[in-house]
């Protein structure tokens, strides 16, 4: 059990999702997870107020699995093969954070300053998660896919696009965390 529960090294856990990747090439499908938003809205009808929801679903039925096993083996691996829920965060960024005002910094994922029901009802907490949502909603569109569909699959299929892609997402990141997170949280 001990060898389950560590994390796994790169040696491992790098052929393993080349394997899943080859797999999905085989089969003709493309990994991502942001399609199935869409799948979920046609499934919901919403091909009755927009055309651009007027697809066949059914299409895409195997990414609503993958999209429900991915959260089923999230949850496992959290709940159940996990020892610990803290982060290995470098001690210069806990600190800096700290000063933020992020207490439980590398103690969780979900800092409960921005995901606790508390804060989440305050004007600033529900302004940052619209805000979020909504950017994140618009830039996964605009830029045809989401992080990981661009950077598994875009990048291992040497797509110019995903690159681009995903230098914008380093770029935006970076921007995020050095200008914006400290004008939003200090």
């Amino acid at each position: 059990m001990d060898f389950i529960l560590q994390p796994w090294p790169w040696y491992v856990s790098g052929p393993l999702i080349a394997l899943v990747l080859f797999l999905f090439f085989y089969f003709g499908k493309n990994f991502g997870v942001s399609t199935n938003l869409e799948t979920l809205c046609t499934i919901a009808g919403a091909g009755k107020l927009s055309d651009y929801f007027k697809t066949d679903w059914k299409e895409r039925d195997w990414a609503i699995f993958l999209l429900a096993g991915l959260m089923i083996g999230g949850y496992i691996a959290v709940n159940y093969l996990s020892l610990s829920t803290e982060i290995d965060l470098n001690q210069t960024t806990i600190s800096k954070l700290a000063d933020l005002g992020f207490a439980d910094a590398g103690k969780t994922y979900l800092p409960n300053e921005i995901y606790s029901l508390e804060n989440m009802l305050t004007l600033k907490g529900f302004v940052i998660l619209l805000v979020a949502g909504i950017l994140i909603g618009f830039g996964t569109r605009y830029a045809d896919g989401c992080t990981s569909g661009h950077a598994i699959t875009g990048l291992s299929s040497f797509q110019l696009p995903s690159l681009l892609a995903v230098i914008g997402f380093f770029i935006g990141g970076l921007i995020m965390v050095w200008i914006l997170f400290p004008l939003i949280f200090g």
